[in-house]
């Protein structure tokens, strides 16, 4: 009787970051509540920062988002810099997005929150803060510059953003190209529900386009940072982290990025698996050597990059 190959299976132990090249550089921080979370971004930024040591010659370059989820590491970052932690003079500003059609000062506009939130209690300069201009007679032509005003900069050394429950980041809603860039986007009905709120309750008075960075230009960055709090957006985060990339939750893009941090709270974990959960939490003493204060780090003798998971 003639026998069919036999295949031998051999068992071998491998480390979870030989097998999943995404988890290898992307970070889950998992932190009690919306405070930690907002803290533990601010500290990073901080960190970020100062280990970048900039100056007249040497820009730091940071992607920024609007919305009530980062306003808490704003709240902490004018902190630090009231104490003297960190300084924004050397800063350059990208806001990932901005709405068309309404004026600036109106309160609002992201030109309006940002100011009001954050840049005019820091010691940024005005001209150092871009921000897309929404009443640009050339939408195109705004977006375009923009880019290249990236480029100009240097490229962004890090982007941080915000996610809304059906994982869209800055406006590239489901549906949006992966290598997207900065660009004019009609805004879907689900936004403009949800934005209705800012509004007074009346859809007639929101903004129904935006100008919004691409998927590709924040993925241009050399590092993102990911704000996700609230159970409302616990299955973008499971969508983001468990599942593969899928232009219908843009935020999953960021798996395949070399340096994404994701920042959640215990509430935005809620649809992900438990041994997903264990496996970052178990991480979390190694992780938490990127938020210590920088005298402690360098008494460690920790490099830029303190560690390489």
């Amino acid at each position: 009787m003639r026998r069919g190959p036999v295949f031998v299976v051999v068992r071998k132990t491998v480390q979870l970051s030989a097998v999943l090249p995404a988890f290898r550089k992307m970070k889950l921080i998992i932190v009690d509540d919306y405070d930690k979370a907002s803290e533990w971004a601010a500290k990073y930024i901080r960190n970020r920062i100062v280990q970048f040591n900039p100056g007249p010659d040497r820009f730091f370059t940071l992607g920024l988002p609007t919305g009530s989820t980062p306003l808490g590491c704003y709240k902490k970052l004018i902190e630090y810099f009231r104490n003297g932690e960190v300084s924004f003079k050397y800063v350059k500003t990208f806001n990932m997005d901005e709405y068309v059609g309404i004026p600036r000062d109106h309160p609002e506009s992201y030109h309006s929150f940002m100011w009001n939130n954050f840049f005019k209690h820091i010691d940024i300069r005005a001209e150092n803060a871009h921000i897309l201009d929404g009443n640009a007679a050339n939408l195109e032509a705004e977006c375009q510059a923009f880019e290249d005003k990236i480029k100009a900069a240097g490229g962004i050394q890090l982007f941080v953003g915000g996610i809304g429950p059906d994982g869209h980041i800055a406006f590239n809603e489901p549906g949006s190209s992966l290598v997207s860039r900065t660009r004019v986007k009609t805004l879907a009905l689900d936004t403009i529900l949800a934005n209705a709120r800012f509004f007074g309750g009346d859809l007639a008075k929101v903004p129904t386009m935006a100008l919004t960075v691409g998927v590709g230009t924040v993925m241009d960055a050399r590092e993102v940072l990911i704000l996700i709090t609230g159970a409302h957006k616990a299955f973008a985060l499971y969508k983001a982290i468990e599942e593969g990339v899928n232009h219908m939750w843009t935020v999953s893009a960021f798996q395949q990025h070399p340096q994404t941090v994701f920042v959640c709270d215990e509430d935005a974990t809620l649809e992900l698996r438990v041994k997903t959960v264990k496996y970052f939490k178990g991480m979390m003493q190694v992780h938490n050597k990127l938020v210590e204060p920088l005298s402690q780090m360098q008494s460690s003798k920790t490099a830029e990059k303190p560690y390489s998971d």
